[in-house]
């Protein structure tokens, strides 16, 4: 345990941004998520729909710093690929 005062304020801060960072990842992968079993499911207006939410949740993670910009690029380019192939 931290014995200085701003370390102890530190310790505070950084769990909560800890919390917060956390609460958005898992937004995200679970916009990922709901999108893929969208795409499976085959229903094409639903997984518009969910794409685009999981587009904006991955922009949101990139902006924020608590996802690399070529990961968030990465993930998606598979999930375009995956809705445009869908019939």
């Amino acid at each position: 345990m931290p014995n200085i005062k701003s370390a102890k304020k530190r310790v505070i801060t950084n769990a909560k941004k800890a919390v917060n960072n956390n609460t958005e990842v898992q937004k995200t992968k679970t916009a990922v998520k709901k999108t893929v079993k969208e795409v499976q499911a085959g229903n094409k207006e639903a997984a518009t729909l969910k794409y685009n939410e999981a587009i904006k949740s991955i922009d949101k993670s990139v902006s924020s710093g608590l996802m690399h910009k070529n990961t968030a690029a990465r993930k998606k380019s598979r999930l375009t690929k995956m809705l445009n192939n869908m019939e």
